[in-house]
């Protein structure tokens, strides 16, 4: 999945458009054994969504997504004419499983949070949709529903038309961003055969021989690890003996191995293949606020520190939302 980006709308427009806003998304049932099932089009996007779930965009192809369904690859084209048009489809079609029905009734505070873990949550369970670039949007009914879910949302506020607009770029782009890292460390130990701690490990020691004035060349990151310890702040490196940079300026990243216990990584309490229920992002359930400290532990470092940030800039975020509603009245 790193690296590779893909641009919408790469097809005549007349037949994207045409399919893309056809009344029913795609069903998301898996083939079942026995006879083959007849081919459509919604069956033929399940599939592929089917097949991005578990291979991401790399892995897909026309001749994948016809063996899952039991066919050649030829038998796809009198449906769809190629890959770029299948792509467009199936992202506008997973995005068919996102909420647009927010209770108001406890403000759009509250909305506008539960709006953003959920759109986490969704990318999370489908990585590849993040490989296709905001810069060139499929322009299908469920992608919009989640600008028009979150816009409505928002209206709650009273900020001018054109704020809105704005914080609604901000906050797509913020949870956009935090799952693209998630995701990226997900991915880190298997893409690159090095676990996170021997590649810290291994880093840190070689910083810590190149760069011995490390503390004084760059006091304010110095000065950060040691408030965030004297302030009792633990993260996972420090749980082990140290994080980024100890008291004494000399890195140090031991700790545990963070990819211990690691396995399919929980994201609404189930797998995240299925996605059904309250989104779970970093092992706090939103609905209950209780943490899931084995979902926490099993993380690589990254995704966790990612989540606390995600957690922490939301709020903030939201913050300055309020001062500009207060400075507008």
């Amino acid at each position: 999945m790193p690296g590779m980006v893909v641009y919408a709308g790469q097809n005549d427009p007349a037949w994207s458009m045409s399919r893309l806003w056809r009344s029913a998304p795609a069903e998301r049932s898996r083939p079942a054994p026995g006879p083959k099932p007849g081919l459509s089009l919604e069956v033929i996007v399940a599939a592929a969504i089917d097949v991005a779930d578990r291979d991401g965009l790399v892995g897909l192809s026309m001749k994948a997504v016809g063996q899952r369904l039991g066919r050649t690859a030829m038998a796809l084209y009198t449906y769809v004419p190629g890959k770029n048009e299948l792509i467009d489809l199936m992202h506008d079609a997973v995005h068919a499983e996102l909420p647009d029905d927010y209770d108001l009734g406890a403000g759009w505070r509250a909305a506008t949070t539960t709006w953003a873990r959920q759109l986490l949550a969704f990318h999370l369970r489908h990585p590849w949709t993040l490989q296709v670039s905001y810069a060139r949007p499929v322009l299908g009914p469920y992608e919009q529903n989640v600008v028009e879910t979150l816009t409505r949302i928002l209206r709650e506020s009273g900020l001018p038309a054109r704020t809105i607009r704005r914080v609604s770029g901000v906050l797509l782009h913020f949870v956009r961003g935090t799952a693209q890292t998630i995701a990226e460390a997900r991915l880190a130990a298997a893409e690159t055969g090095t676990s996170d701690q021997e590649w810290w490990s291994a880093r840190s020691a070689q910083l810590a021989a190149v760069a011995p004035d490390f503390a004084t060349r760059f006091p304010a990151l110095t000065w950060l690890a040691s408030q965030e310890q004297a302030e009792g702040a633990t993260r996972p490196a420090d749980a082990a003996g140290g994080s980024a940079v100890d008291g004494a300026g000399a890195p140090v990243v031991d700790g545990v191995d963070p990819q211990v216990g690691a396995g399919a990584p929980v994201v609404d309490g189930v797998d995240p293949q299925v996605g059904a229920g309250a989104p779970v992002v970093d092992g706090v359930d939103p609905q209950v606020g209780a943490a899931d400290d084995s979902a926490i532990d099993a993380r690589p470092y990254l995704e966790h520190e990612t989540a606390e940030m995600f957690a922490t800039g939301l709020a903030v975020l939201l913050d300055g939302i309020e001062v500009t509603i207060g400075r507008s009245e």
